[in-house]
């Protein structure tokens, strides 16, 4: 946990947004998976820990804005229970680090609540992403579990994105942790990878170095020579001579703050001419995007700007033609790339976005594009210092889409179909890195692990 003043100091400022009422934070509770002692890894909610830093389930805080105080809600391990699970501290001393002195058992929370609704005071939530959330609310406030998101609190949900949209020295502190987890875990792929081996055994090594830091993922690996598939959790092809391995993992820190990167590299030791090629392309549209961080642009902007550097590339290797300006304005590099440049990071590995993706990636009223890949940006909003944010852009030949795309006759004054015969098999290529918006651009965070060509070749070689 952060010293308790940090605590202190958030909840402190996100009261200072309002007049009076209750601010309600729900952990998470355990979840089976398959039957109730079975459970998954426990995560507790990322607000929660932001707010209060207790990192147990089956908690949830009332701020009280009127008072001042918070409390936390729990009941204490029996000793059934602490058989299994040995001794914990109480929920009292949990608390008591987190600079909250007033602490009640779990079936206090609704007698609290219910005085509140009795007094007409204002019950503030945030929108449950949980089942077991849902239904919390329900038994309390008395919602229906499929209506909880329409009734959370905007100005709640907005007073927090701010918030934590701006990250702290302490928070940096720690995202530094994540990234140089996932740093250690992507090096370790370009080490052992090699013709024969399994994607799973690739990513099983991959898995195992957040492990040996008591860590965990900040999200399920993807690890595929078929990176044409952007979400690929499918680990069961075998690495051969001629193909590309893309690799998008993240560990977490102890305190949970997400690390989040990507790269893509040959399983052989060099890359292919035609691999070179389209790498290239992949890499200045990262490195012009990265050129054009600093504050005050939108990140919709720098994401066009990639998608223009993606287009001229593929101009110059035959495969689109035609006015770059009216091609990305059309939408037909998304053919290519189909996805948004990056997203925000911190807690999560895509922050806030339990909170509603347009509040945390959008200015106020603003609305998502519909055009196909544009619709896919996450993060589109003016960049402020403390952002801290993703920049991943991708080049991928999608058979299916290509074919879809081919037979409606869609964009044919700017994509030439004939040539994408050659790309068939080709896969997909997306680099990744994290970048904290600085006052003067954007600043790497950990150290650089090799995406030159000539830097992945040579980890490669030295395998």
């Amino acid at each position: 946990m952060f010293p308790s003043q940090t605590y202190i100091a958030r909840r402190k400022q996100l009261m200072s947004q309002f007049r009076s009422g209750l601010i309600l934070l729900l952990g998470n509770q355990e979840s089976g998976m398959n039957y109730a002692d079975n459970t998954y890894h426990f995560r507790q909610d990322s607000n929660f820990l932001y707010f209060c830093g207790l990192d147990y389930a089956g908690l949830a805080a009332i701020i009280d804005i009127d008072t001042g105080k918070t409390t936390v809600f729990g009941d204490e391990l029996s000793l059934d229970m602490i058989v299994w699970t040995g001794a914990l501290p109480t929920i009292k001393e949990m608390s008591h680090q987190a600079g909250i002195e007033d602490t009640a058992p779990e079936a206090a929370l609704a007698t609290v609540l219910n005085q509140a609704k009795q007094q007409n005071r204002e019950i503030r939530f945030l929108p449950p992403y949980r089942p077991e959330n849902a239904i919390r609310l329900s038994h309390l406030l008395g919602i229906n579990p499929s209506d909880a998101a329409i009734h959370a609190s905007l100005p709640l949900i907005e007073a927090i994105v701010a918030q934590r949209s701006i990250k702290t020295g302490e928070e940096m502190v720690e995202i530094e942790k994540g990234v140089a987890i996932t740093n250690e875990m992507h090096l370790t792929a370009m080490r052992i990878a090699r013709p024969g081996m399994t994607e799973a055994q690739v990513a099983a090594a991959v898995h195992a170095v957040p492990l040996q830091y008591g860590s965990h993922l900040s999200f399920p690996i993807i690890c595929s020579v078929h990176g044409e598939i952007l979400h690929n959790h499918y680990h069961k092809n075998t690495l051969s001579s001629g193909k590309l391995l893309l690799l998008d993992a993240g560990g977490e820190s102890l305190m949970h703050y997400a690390g989040d990167m990507t790269r893509t590299f040959p399983v052989d030791k060099t890359f292919t001419q035609k691999q070179k090629d389209v790498y290239e392309i992949v890499l200045q549209a990262m490195n012009d995007a990265i050129d054009a961080l600093r504050p005050g642009i939108t990140y919709r902007d720098v994401h066009l700007l990639s998608a223009r550097t993606i287009v001229n590339g593929l101009k110059a290797l035959g495969l689109m033609k035609g006015d770059t300006e009216e091609a990305v304005a059309a939408g037909a590099h998304a053919l290519f790339f189909p996805h948004g440049l990056g997203h925000m990071m911190g807690l999560d590995v895509h922050d806030m976005e339990d909170l509603g993706e347009l509040h945390v990636g959008y200015e106020a009223g603003e609305q998502k594009s519909t055009q196909f890949g544009l619709k896919s940006l996450r993060l589109a909003r003016a960049l402020q210092p403390g952002f801290v944010l993703t920049v991943e852009p991708g080049i991928y030949f999608i058979p299916a889409l290509t074919d879809r795309w081919q037979a409606e006759g869609k964009f044919t004054e700017y994509i030439n179909y004939a040539a994408l015969g050659d790309y068939r098999d080709f896969g997909g290529i997306r680099i990744e890195d994290n970048y904290l918006i600085t006052e003067t651009g954007g600043k790497l965070i950990g150290n650089q692990v090799p995406k030159t060509i000539a830097a992945v070749e040579e980890i490669r070689r030295s395998s």
